[in-house]
């Protein structure tokens, strides 16, 4: 007798269809009040966390909430910055936490470093270290990553009263990390971007 796995029957179009199935339920599940792109500019780039209200990027499949803008300024046209970026990484199909530098083991020592472009608005960015670097094995920045670098500013904090950029993204498998891009499944991240000294 021989047992087969799911993801091994499924055509690639099933297993597409799986995922924004659960993406489906997880918004359903945390109650996340989607808006349009149009709602999103005629409300100054900003969502409201109170109605916890995402973002929806149709031509990527992407949800963004904004939770905060952050201190600081955006990445100006053909600049190159390092980022600092904490986060959390829950698998949608699991509805777990699945990755994260965040909890108290690592914040004292370890945090994600990217070095990211913004080419006329085009972002691209590679990991320099961290968890995610070390646990996909890639230092390819997911796609899904640098769509808040658009409307969020990348500085550090001179005074109490200034915040780092902290955002909330759905991103599909096509947009993330090599083992979601491969399993063809969906994530939610938390992070917060700082730019390095």
């Amino acid at each position: 007798m021989s047992l087969v796995s799911c993801s091994e029957t499924e055509t690639y179009a099933e297993q597409k269809e799986r995922e924004e199935s659960s993406i489906s339920r997880y918004i359903v599940k945390y109650g996340i009040n989607a808006i349009s792109e149009d709602q999103f500019r005629a409300q100054g780039e900003t969502t409201s966390v109170e109605k916890n209200e995402y973002v929806f990027f149709k031509s990527t499949g992407i949800y963004m909430q904004i939770i905060n803008k952050g201190c600081g300024e955006k990445l100006k046209n053909n600049e190159s910055a390092e980022v600092l970026c904490r986060f959390k990484e829950y698998n949608i199909n699991g509805d777990s936490l699945q990755l994260t530098n965040s909890d108290s083991f690592y914040t004292a020592t370890a945090v994600d470093k990217m070095a990211v472009r913004n080419t006329s608005g085009t972002f691209s960015a590679s990991f320099i270290y961290g968890i995610m670097l070390n646990q996909y094995r890639s230092a390819q920045v997911p796609a899904g990553w640098l769509v808040p670098l658009t409307y969020i500013n990348i500085g550090r904090p001179k005074s109490a009263d200034e915040e780092i950029a902290h955002v909330k993204i759905i991103v599909p498998h096509d947009k993330g990390q090599a083992y979601a891009t491969t399993n063809v499944y969906a994530c939610e991240y938390d992070i917060h971007y700082m730019r390095a000294e």
